[in-house]
């Protein structure tokens, strides 16, 4: 459902309008103000301004013709997992509190909140006439808003975490990509059951064409289909898991982004690999291409906006100082290490880490659940009589967050035994207190 912003609590805090910055050179093209992750990025219909939306549970609506951030958007109560530009000049965001927020740039709060999810959103997609907001869940479910009001139409199905979400440009079908290995594509014209698709791996996002779904999978393939879903061709785009895909406005580029802070560009027409390109920071959270030129954005993990040049194939204005030291460089040599890279964004080791968008890992062996200091934890993990331990932290990642932390907002994963052990050892060795 829809509530007005006269129903929002007064502890929402207001717009901050941000104070402007210099025009940018080409050694300060970056954009920067979020204090965590960039977890999502959207760009205006007309590529002026963007919106990027973090793990520090603000977004931030940016100039892209000078690089001012133009406000800063406070009202989620967790990270912001998805953004999007509606055709109108709003623009959404939507977060681990499972809450739409619709905005207004020169409006200090919401100008509208959706309702109705009971688990994080993953994903927003707008529908190609802009009347509608379809929003996927880890509630395992996609719903369907009217933005002018009235009932969601909401779609179920899927086994677990609904990870992406994209209308079709004719609007007449819905593809929604799934943790449990699924690609479903929802008639939105007629009542009539989905169209499953079933994947060789999970699925971490979708994108759309008038000729083509395209679904980022956890084992580094983009796999394209028809409109109708039959398969057209698999591309082995990354070693590791793509977290993030990004299409350009005339459909004919998807950009795909990984852990290791690589980005493939790739021809949809061919499925050649046109660019690869290396970022300075891993992994790469989100991507969005601007309309009318040769830039992308990427949300990296530390805290930046930044824009590539693809006709050069190079970042604008990057200084060399900009990354970040790489936490894990002292076990390079570590497998249980390299498992542990994409829990490095939410989680720290060393006792001067601090908490992030999950507690300190520091001192975790022996530390009963829900503990560590100065985290909020949920009252259901509260309640758990749960000590971690080599076997505990184990069977978390045996059977996965939802079904052994119930109430976690972990990314439901599970792994396979070798990773386990791996990841247990390192775990053991890295996070002894100091």
């Amino acid at each position: 459902m829809m509530r007005g912003p006269a129903a929002c609590t007064a502890r929402l805090a207001a717009v901050v309008t941000a104070v402007a910055l210099l025009a940018p050179t080409p050694a300060d093209a970056d954009l920067r103000g979020h204090g965590g992750p960039v977890k999502a990025l959207a760009v205006s219909h007309d590529g002026t301004v963007a919106i990027s939306g973090s793990f520090d549970s603000t977004a931030i609506l940016w100039s892209l013709a000078d690089g001012r951030a133009l406000a800063v958007l406070r009202f989620h109560s967790g990270v912001v997992n998805a953004v999007a530009a509606l055709p109108d000049g709003r623009f959404a965001t939507a977060g681990e509190d499972g809450r739409i927020a619709l905005w207004r740039a020169d409006r200090p709060a919401p100008v509208a909140v959706i309702l109705g999810h009971t688990g994080p959103i993953a994903s927003l997609a707008v529908s190609p006439d802009g009347t509608s907001l379809a929003s996927a869940s880890w509630d395992t479910t996609v719903r369907v808003t009217p933005l002018a009001g009235g009932e969601a139409r909401v779609l179920r199905g899927h086994a677990g975490n609904v990870n992406g979400v994209a209308f079709a440009p004719s609007g007449r079908a819905l593809a929604s990509a799934g943790y449990d290995a699924t690609l479903r594509i929802w008639p939105l014209d007629r009542a009539a059951p989905p169209r499953i698709v079933q994947t060789a791996a999970p699925l971490n996002a979708i994108a759309a064409t008038p000729d083509a779904f395209i679904a980022a999978g956890v084992d580094g393939v983009i796999r394209i289909f028809d409109p109708d879903g039959a398969p057209v061709r698999d591309v082995a785009a990354q070693p590791t898991p793509v977290i993030a895909l990004g299409l350009d406005q005339a459909g004919a580029r998807v950009a795909a982004a990984s852990l290791t802070g690589e980005i493939s560009v790739i021809e949809l027409a061919t499925g050649e690999i046109r660019q690869r390109l290396l970022g300075p920071e891993r992994p790469l959270w989100s991507l969005a291409f601007v309309p009318g030129s040769d830039q992308l954005l990427s949300g990296d993990n530390a805290r930046i906006v930044r824009r590539w040049d693809l006709k050069e194939g190079t970042l604008i204005g990057f200084r060399g100082d900009d990354a970040q030291p790489d936490p894990l460089a002292a076990y390079k040599d570590d497998p249980g290490a390299q498992v542990f890279r994409a829990c490095i964004a939410c989680h720290t080791l060393q006792p001067d880490g601090g908490n992030r968008a999950g507690p300190s890992l520091n001192g975790i062996f022996g530390r009963r659940i829900a503990t560590a200091a100065g985290y909020d934890f949920s009252p259901a993990l509260r309640t758990l009589d749960i000590v971690w331990s080599a076997q505990t932290i184990a069977r978390l990642f045996e059977i996965g967050p939802n079904a052994y932390t119930p109430g976690t907002k972990m990314p439901e994963q599970t792994l396979g035994a070798g990773d386990r052990t791996a990841l247990v050892k390192f775990l053991e060795r890295a996070t002894a207190p100091r």
